[in-house]
């Protein structure tokens, strides 16, 4: 919901002895952007109840004033409201729109309009929608932005001015500091941004047509059955080291699920755990085998199904906690790394291997596995297929038992066949 109000700005007033400045506040979400209207008056001078001009010789010039800034300001914000804009944009974003759209004789203060369509705005508005760890990622690309060009000189780029020499500009200054994948999550980083702004006609300017962004091959991040098993059954650990290894193990058991969305599970229902994954806002459900129940019901929460941030003041110090955990656990073990993606690419590896088909280990990890997205429309996939692949890689690794050998033939047993010979003779 947005709020518009009059405020007479009595701060630097109190101590300056001048007069104070009258503004229209937009708020939204506990956040106020101030709308300055160029007229200042004593403190006295101002009804906040009445929201009059009182005691001024220009009382009525400048109440009929302020009462049609005002009707502007709100006809411009419901117009933003009707067009389905107003919901993705802040209080500071809505304020310089409104100045946009005000005329140069309008202008506040005299100063000029700024752009509301820069590429920092944009990507700003594109981040702000999103949310842990991927928010984060964003907020980092803005940080190497900055660190670039300076925030005054990133807030003046166009994305008319996103061309392949500007790219190649970002790209080499990076290559001081960071590594080549780093590299190119930053540069799709700002190909997603400049869609997002494609999507909604802001622009058509994309030089991402021509211009390659480059990344090295992704080593493997998976243990084999025996490291597993090693993980899994390890002895002489300490019990924050246990809980901490734990965790991984249900991750693994949970067919790879992400940090965050193991933290939030908030209850099982028919024997599974049904979530939107943070990452992708889309729904998945698991089913919850025996094993992974056990260390549910070993970790069980009070405000999550799993007590791990119980004692945490936020998801970020559990996190911290968790890499300080497995790398504890790795150095007894003698492991090079532990983490929980090793969890996600072992599942997703052993289920190749047990040849469990891709498009089955797809969508169990919760990827797009439809080439034809006309064809996915006419689709209702269940989760029985996940399931039983989950079972076939959780037998192979907790027991030893490989799917893929067909069962030893069973002997027949019935009444024994009578001599023919014997009788006829």
């Amino acid at each position: 919901m947005v709020r518009t109000k009059f405020y007479l700005d009595t701060r630097k007033a109190a101590v300056t002895n001048e007069t104070n400045p009258l503004r229209i506040n937009i708020c939204k979400n506990r956040k106020t952007a101030a709308l300055p209207l160029g007229i200042y008056l004593a403190s006295d001078q101002w009804d906040a109840k009445a929201e009059k001009v009182v005691k001024h010789p220009q009382e009525m010039l400048y109440n009929n004033a302020i009462s049609r800034k005002k009707v502007e300001v709100d006809t411009i914000i419901l117009k933003l409201d009707d067009e389905g804009r107003l919901a993705g944009m802040t209080a500071l974003e809505i304020r310089d729109y409104v100045v946009a759209k005000l005329t140069p004789e309008d202008a506040i203060e005299n100063k000029p309009k700024e752009d509301p369509n820069t590429f920092l705005k944009w990507f700003d508005r594109f981040t702000e929608r999103k949310q842990g760890r991927t928010k984060a990622i964003y907020e980092a690309t803005r940080s190497r932005l900055v660190a670039w060009l300076g925030e005054k000189s990133l807030a003046k780029v166009k994305f008319e001015d996103i061309k392949i020499s500007w790219l190649e500009g970002f790209e080499d200054f990076m290559a001081c500091t960071c590594k080549a994948n780093s590299i190119a999550i930053h540069m799709r980083n700002i190909r997603t941004v400049v869609n997002y702004a494609i999507d909604n006609e802001i622009t058509t300017t994309y030089a991402f047509r021509r211009f390659k962004i480059k990344s090295e091959a992704t080593r493997k991040r998976d243990f084999d059955v025996a490291t597993l098993r090693r993980i899994f059954t390890a002895q002489g650990l300490e019990e924050w080291e246990e809980k901490y290894r734990d965790f991984f193990a249900l991750t693994f058991m949970l067919i790879g699920i992400n940090v965050v969305d193991l933290c939030n599970l908030d209850k099982m229902v028919g024997g599974r755990v049904n979530y939107i994954r943070a990452k992708t806002h889309r729904p998945y459900s698991i089913k919850v085998e025996p094993e992974a129940l056990a260390l549910i019901d070993k970790y069980s929460g009070e405000k999550h199904l799993l007590n791990y941030l119980d004692g945490c003041v936020n998801y970020r110090h559990f996190y911290n906690n968790l890499c300080k955990g497995l790398r504890s656990v790795k150095d007894k073990l003698g492991l090079t790394e532990l983490t929980t993606y090793w969890a996600r690419h072992s599942w997703a590896t052993i289920a190749a291997e047990l040849d469990i088909p891709d498009a089955v280990i797809s969508q169990a990890l919760g990827h797009g596995s439809d080439t034809n997205p006309t064809t996915a429309i006419y689709i209702h996939r269940n989760d029985k297929k996940v399931d039983e692949a989950n079972r076939k890689v959780l037998d192979w690794v907790l027991y030893g038992k490989d799917w893929r050998k067909p069962a030893a033939p069973a002997k027949k047993r019935g009444r024994p066949r009578k001599n023919v010979d014997a009788e006829a003779a």
